[in-house]
């Protein structure tokens, strides 16, 4: 006959046993990873930060088309009135690389620029003149090939730092006026109007490219 108390005492036993195997289990599980640690003394994070406001919306109405790659050599000399090359003076040939985009802007089309015409299924437009954006200069591709300087130029040279500025804003007039020069601008006409082409296409209407309105 088994005593009351030694069976109660043997329950408490198996719970106390069960109870340490949970938190053993716990433990190891916490050491791999797989439990987030518990802490009863965690900070909990709340974010109550107001959402992002859209301040401002730009649509972008520029088609860039086309871009055209240069290199130039900009050749500038510095000579002292009255005082000989040797002494002073200075030439430097500088060669600079940079890129225009040639671009269409649709933001400024005039009301009847497009027409559209939903039984013919055709539209109608007069495409705007495409424009050179400003050069942009690669100065990773842009350095002083060589220079030929005068005696006191040396000397200050010493003591200053030679000032590349003049010979990027050179850089920058020349590609300008080579991009208005080339053919790029065309370019942008061509590849404007085959998207066009090709978009309203998509859409079941063909493209007829007409002189602009007369205002």
């Amino acid at each position: 006959m088994r005593l009351p108390w030694r069976s109660g005492s043997r329950w408490l036993f198996r719970g106390v046993v069960a109870v340490c195997l949970v938190v053993v289990a716990a433990a190891a599980l916490q050491i791999v990873g797989v439990l987030p640690k518990l802490n009863p003394f965690g900070t909990d994070t709340v974010d109550r930060s107001q959402p992002a406001l859209l301040r401002s919306i730009r649509d972008l109405s520029q088609y860039h088309a086309a871009s055209g790659d240069y290199q130039v050599v900009i050749d500038i000399e510095k000579d002292v009135r009255f005082v000989p090359d040797v002494l002073a003076g200075s030439r430097t040939l500088f060669v600079s690389a940079g890129s225009v985009n040639a671009y269409v802007d649709f933001g400024g089309l005039a009301e009847n620029a497009m027409v559209v015409s939903q039984e013919k299924k055709t539209v109608d437009i007069a495409l705007p003149k495409p424009r050179l954006d400003k050069p942009n200069i690669n100065h990773e591709r842009s350095y002083v090939f060589a220079q030929e300087r005068g005696l006191f130029d040396r000397l200050n040279s010493v003591v200053q730092t030679a000032d590349q500025q003049q010979f990027y804003v050179a850089a920058e007039q020349k590609i300008s006026d080579a991009a208005k020069e080339s053919n790029l601008e065309a370019k942008a006409t061509e590849n404007t109007q085959k998207m066009l082409v090709g978009l309203c296409g998509a859409l079941g209407f063909e493209v007829h490219f007409v002189d602009a309105p007369k205002t």
